[in-house]
């Protein structure tokens, strides 16, 4: 079949949608934010392939899976095995990085494990594990028809007379040693060494010269000698110099031992891998004293933060008397104290432990708290502690003993530190080195050869998804959605599948405009070996690219969920669709942009955190400003570590900003925030109507009707938080959780309201005849319209419509809501506060999830922020939003540690001018075109 034909798909605000999608073709869904794309894409054919694959499997497979449910669809012929690339599966886990997503990680230990050469760290020098043929070998070709001795080491540097252990070889029949350097026959005179001394004693096994007919005598004496020496033989020649072999993987000189090389003794996630201080993470959790007190004021005043409250005043009175018996002062700020003095209050006098008023000290107060299963304050002393990178490993995550093991002078961590252009010299380097540089050269080679073939293979699939910034050792917790979706693209793709449909969430989130032609060909790729490969998204580039393309709308929410084009690129230019007219030029995002003029500024001296290049910014403040760059380049690290941390360490907020010199300026800023794309909420009771706060003015007007002031209601009965008129049987949630033991939880709606939240009479209060549960189950454009008479209601209403966010509906639970709509929702809530100060608002990628519809929305929400006094910083790929600012900050010029550069700075036109400005390249282009 050459089709995916779908019949009457009805999920979520899908219209009965019947589509014929070619199959091993490179599909773009697109449409404006809520139309139906990802309804279509991920909860219908994804959701129905997931399930149809899942039927297949035995039932004692699919009892691990649970019951897939089916999507509202008449029928789906033609589909594939489905997978899902999106942005919700980033991990969270501290134990997962780059390498190990893409599982480049475990070739390198598989690498490793066959290939390194084990070093003593103590000694530096090679450790070998031999057998006794080996080293007859070995000694027959370095000293041909000469005179060797066979010793073994018997004490090595130790203090005592040894008269037991020299006696005890000369009963067995040796009788020749070598102590101190001094050679002795035991077997004809007594030897008396000074017990206060150190001594060095080998016993000599044998003396043999190596001739074809000693053969047999020479190994009888290297396994005795092996056995004496517990695996380990000196040989010695005349002139006094010595070989040492091992028959174990240990060092002949200090006796340092490993266990044998295999892939989990690279494996941070194993026991045998893992360095044993920080249990393979990499860092550890300690106290900061900077956390601990406020530095500002005396330990009477309060300084120890743990210590407040009246519930603490036993530890308070413990803690004063203990530092007026060490003379430590407790009228006097802390930050005058000596180190000496902060240590004695953080750990205790350890002579004082047998007195009956001994203090433990703050920190063994705290771990005790922490560690008490039965107490609910863990969050209370998180903020107390601080991570930093493990002495041991230093941050590698490994155990010595694998750290020991190289090839070619990089251990694993070395090369785990590179990005992937760096990884694949050294692969280059040492195949063409590789009889230059390794004793078993043939043997390495065959056995490297088809490893290092795995590990090129992903590191170029991450080098054409424009991921060349990222060291394999980068945890991926630290990394975008973008980023982490593109990983698993890259792993995707080395698996080499065929026949598969793949369904992606906009894989160009992150991405300069300069690499999002690696990324499309990848894609392009993909559906080029025999996959059915769906993308959402709104970059128009990749819109251009598409075999195929699916127009979703005509608008979001109810009015939304129809195709309204599908077809190839051409006939979406010449429709009358608003994608078409975006893509055509009929409509335009940015029309003409009148630049603001300012002479208030934020200066930064000296950032250098991650990859800045300790770098001297001016920021203009009261205007629309845009910081971009390639991938890697230092936009977020500027924009959250020194920014937004350093601004707030500035104010006396107790934040660890990134490393720089000075700020000035700060006082002109009244506060700063972050609008990130974190969720509103993360239980089901957070929803745009609570956190916008047009639930309360909804509760007060219900609450004002005359029903309600019949039955004596007031604006809590309205609230499906609190006791009262809400539903008790579900607790105002609308819905019960079933525990299923080793099965999902299954959520049902409540028996007793079904799925309203609220009480029978509550629901009887209705205002033009909607009660409140119907009232939120409206879309924000119907609650707008419905409310047109209430001024406060209307007014926070338009804001969330006008800044493209009028499909949600204003009960949705927050947990279902995307970054970008959580991120809008804060901006919406922002515009409907009245704040008289000065804000600088920070934002990365606000475009992610936009339609250019929506864009265009955004960037008007945004002038008005900086119209009414106030400071706008963005992180942004997008060339529309990046015209439309006042000021541009690009940096580069590449990505990791070539980025972290000012590469330009100016308007949008004086950057479209700079000559090694990617960003100023590409917005050429584009304004050339439009």
């Amino acid at each position: 079949m050459d089709y995916i034909k779908i019949r009457g798909a009805k999920e979520n605000n899908l219209k009965n949608v019947n589509l014929d999608i070619p199959r091993n073709k490179f599909v773009v869904f697109t449409g404006v934010s809520g139309s139906g794309k990802s309804s279509l894409a991920f909860d219908t054919l994804y959701a129905e392939g997931q399930r149809r694959y899942a039927e297949s499997l035995s039932v004692y497979a699919r009892q691990f899976l649970g019951q897939l449910k089916k999507p509202q669809v008449e029928s789906i012929e033609g589909l594939s095995p489905a997978v899902s690339i999106d942005q919700r599966g980033m991990t969270h886990n501290p134990r997962s990085t780059v390498g190990t997503l893409t599982e480049i990680y475990d070739y390198f230990r598989l690498l490793f494990a066959r290939i390194g050469v084990a070093y003593c760290p103590n000694c530096n020098i090679p450790i070998k594990a031999t057998s006794l043929d080996e080293i007859v070998s070995d000694l027959y070709k370095k000293y041909p028809e000469e005179l060797i001795m066979i010793t073994s080491v018997l004490i090595d540097g130790r203090k005592g007379e040894f008269k037991d252990l020299i006696n005890r070889y000369r009963k067995q029949g040796f009788f020749k040693m070598i102590i101190d350097s001094k050679t002795y026959d035991i077997s004809e005179e007594d030897v008396t060494l000074d017990k206060n001394k150190k001594h060095t004693i080998i016993l000599v096994i044998d003396e043999v010269t190596l001739s074809s007919d000693k053969t047999k005598r020479l190994s009888e004496a290297v396994r005795l000698a092996l056995e004496v020496g517990n695996g380990v033989i000196r040989v010695q020649r005349k002139d006094g110099q010595f070989d040492l072999y091992s028959e174990k993987l240990s060092c002949p000189k200090c006796g340092f031992s490993l266990v044998e090389l295999s892939p989990r003794l690279f494996s941070f996630n194993s026991p045998y891998g893992a360095c044993p201080a920080c249990n393979g993470l990499g860092f550890v959790e300690e106290l900061d004293p900077d956390k601990v007190f406020d530095m500002n004021l005396s330990l009477q005043e309060g300084a120890v933060r743990v210590f407040r409250g009246r519930y603490n005043q036993y530890y308070l009175y413990n803690l004063l008397s203990f530092a007026r018996s060490h003379g430590i002062s407790i009228s006097k700020p802390v930050k005058t104290l000596s180190p000496e003095e902060i240590n004695l209050l953080l750990f205790g006098d350890i002579s004082d432990i047998e007195k009956d008023n001994s203090f433990e000290g703050i920190a063994k107060y705290i771990e005790r708290k922490r560690s008490e299963s039965f107490n609910e304050s863990w969050d209370e002393f998180k903020d107390f502690f601080i991570m930093r990178t493990c002495s041991s490993c230093n941050g590698t995550r490994l155990r010595k003993e694998a750290l020991s093991v190289y090839i070619n002078k990089m251990n694993i961590a070395d090369l785990l530190k590179l990005v992937p252009e760096n990884i694949l010299a050294f692969i280059e380097d040492y195949e063409n080195n590789i009889y230059e540089y390794e004793a078993h050269a043939r043997e390495k080679e065959e056995i490297s050869r088809p490893i290092f073939k795995e590990i090129r293979k992903r590191l170029q699939y991450l080098l054409d998804l424009g991921l060349d910034y990222l060291t394999l050792d980068r945890a991926t917790m630290t990394l975008s959605g973008g980023e982490v979706q593109r990983l698993r693209l890259a792993t995707q793709i080395g698996s080499g599948l065929v026949g598969v449909l793949y369904v992606l969430d906009e894989p160009s989130i992150g991405l300069h405009p300069r690499d999002i032609s690696r990324l499309v060909d990848s894609l392009r790729n993909l559906s080029l070996i025999g996959n059915t490969v769906i993308v959402v998204e709104h970059d128009k580039e990749t819109i251009e690219a598409a075999d195929f393309v699916v127009d979703m709308g005509p608008f979001a929410g109810e009015r939304g969920g129809e195709v309204v084009y599908s077809g190839d690129i051409k006939g979406l230019y010449e429709s009358n669709t608003l994608t078409g007219k975006y893509l055509s030029g009929k409509l335009k995002i940015v029309e003409n942009t009148c630049r603001r003029k300012t002479d208030s500024f934020l200066k930064i001296w000296g950032a250098s955190q991650f990859n800045l290049k300790n770098i001297d910014i001016t920021l203009p403040l009261k205007t629309f400003c845009t910081i971009t760059g390639v991938s890697g380049s230092g936009k977020s690290t500027l924009l959250y570590e020194i920014l937004y941390k350093g601004i707030k360490k500035e104010k006396g907020f107790r934040e660890l900003p990134g490393q720089y010199k000075s700020i000035e300026g700060v006082e002109k800023i009244d506060r700063v925030l972050l609008m990130d794309q974190s969720p509103i909420g993360r239980t089901p009771r957070s929803n745009p109507a609570t956190y916008t706060g047009v639930l309360d003015d909804i509760r007060n007007l219900f609450a004002q009707l005359p029903e309600s002031k019949r039955l004596g209601f007031k604006p809590g009965h309205f609230s499906f938080n609190v006791k009262g008129g809400r539903c008790e049987a579900c607790r105002g949630e609308g819905f019960k959780k079933i525990q299923m033991l080793f099965l999902p939880d299954v959520y049902v709606p409540c028996d007793v309201c079904n799925g309203t939240r609220y009480q029978k009479d509550t629901l009887k209060v209705e205002f033009k005849r909607k009660n409140i549960s119907e009232v939120l189950n409206m879309s924000v454009d119907e609650a707008k319209e419905f409310f047109s008479a209430q001024p406060a209601i209307f007014r926070k209403l338009s804001v969330l419509s006008d800044i493209g966010l009028g499909y949600i509906r204003l009960g949705q639970s927050a947990t279902t809501l995307s970054g970008g709509e959580s991120q809008r929702l804060k901006l919406a809530y922002e515009l409907t506060k009245k704040f008289r100060g000065h804000t600088l608002y920070l934002l990365d990628e606000p475009t992610t999830g936009l339609h250019f519809d929506d864009i265009k929305k955004l960037i008007n929400v945004l002038q008005r922020l900086v119209d009414r006094g106030d400071s706008v910083i963005v992180v942004e790929h997008n060339l529309d939003v990046v015209y439309a600012s006042d000021m541009v900050i690009d940096l580069g010029p590449e990505g990791g540690d070539k980025g972290g550069q000012i590469v330009a700075f100016g308007t949008p036109e004086e950057i479209m001018e700079a000559k090694n400005s990617f960003t100023g390249k590409y917005l050429k282009e584009w304004f050339d075109r439009s």
